[in-house]
């Protein structure tokens, strides 16, 4: 499978590559890279990008990978994306997080969000590997660095992709997993909605907090007027008592909204519309699941990240 974060290449210049940079305070690397993208694109108004990178920091922090920053932001009036590479090989501190080695500053035009999250979403894949962070950090030279970025020959795919915007499960479900088990992992995760897998890693099933709460508290009680004589919340402490005896595949939904790693952005946005739904699975060529986006951070990527 290609690398997403070759498109990174079209908008990158090797004199925009800063290397051996021992500067221990990540904003003031920052701005070093602010200064080079400055010295080689004329009217960018740095102080201007330095604001609208640190309040947005400030909200968001950006260290994407360990050892890896991706500060970030969408600039009124820019035509093309901008982009610069600082290397600090004995790294800097960022956010009061892990200390950054590679930080690439990434500033793209305001109206163009696909762009945008294609280029976020290929660094962070291409970074997610420590080992890679490091071997960057330590190279000597700009054009080294930029070498690294050629070793595929990639276009600019023409839209996102569903792939470009989900994010892992914080969980799976075994069908043989008990109901208390359900609740252990909601507890831990705080999500709303967790699919369920066979033995083989196959999708079966959603299972979501609401259905939890439908199975105890069966349909004809939703029909009564007065619940007052519950307000022990009776219901639910009967579930509880046989948790660990009930299975995930006795509550959990076969029929749900599941869609293709390959489906276009777009249609994500119909569906969480059309559907009326707050999270969607995504599933990879093989029909097992791939992962998740929520309508939060799907909004997110596409109107403040």
């Amino acid at each position: 499978m290609k690398k997403p974060v070759f498109i990174f290449r079209n908008f990158l210049q090797i004199n925009n590559i800063v290397c051996g940079i021992k500067e221990t305070d990540g904003k003031l690397v920052l701005r070093q890279l602010i200064s080079t993208l400055q010295q080689h694109t004329p009217g960018l108004d740095g102080e201007h990008v330095r604001l609208e990178v640190e309040s947005r920091e400030a909200l968001f922090p950006t260290m994407v990978a360990p050892g890896f920053a991706i500060p970030h932001a969408r600039i009124q009036g820019l035509e093309n994306p901008l982009t610069a590479i600082g290397c600090i090989p004995n790294g800097c501190d960022f956010n009061g997080t892990t200390k950054a080695k590679v930080m690439v500053l990434l500033l793209t035009p305001v109206d163009n969000p696909n762009l945008h999250v294609q280029l976020l979403s290929g660094l962070a894949v291409e970074f997610a590997d420590p080992e890679t962070t490091n071997r960057i950090a330590a190279m000597s030279s700009p054009k080294e660095v930029y070498d690294h970025f050629f070793n595929e020959v990639d276009d600019i795919p023409d839209y996102l992709k569903a792939s470009d915007l989900m994010e892992p499960f914080p969980a799976l479900l075994q069908e043989t997993d008990s109901i208390l088990d359900a609740v252990k992992k909601f507890a831990v995760t705080r999500t709303e909605e967790l699919p369920v897998v066979d033995n083989t890693g196959d999708l079966r099933g959603i299972l979501a907090l609401s259905d939890l709460l439908r199975y105890s508290l069966p349909e004809h009680l939703l029909w009564l007027e007065d619940l007052s004589p519950m307000y022990r919340l009776q219901p639910f402490s009967d579930m509880l008592k046989t948790a660990d005896e009930t299975k995930v595949a006795d509550v959990m939904r076969e029929e749900f909204i599941q869609t293709s790693v390959d489906v276009p952005a777009v249609e994500l946005a119909k569906t969480f519309l059309v559907s009326n739904l707050s999270q969607l699975i995504i599933i990879d060529e093989a029909g097992k699941p791939a992962g998740m986006v929520t309508l939060k951070n799907f909004s997110a990527k596409l109107f403040w990240d």
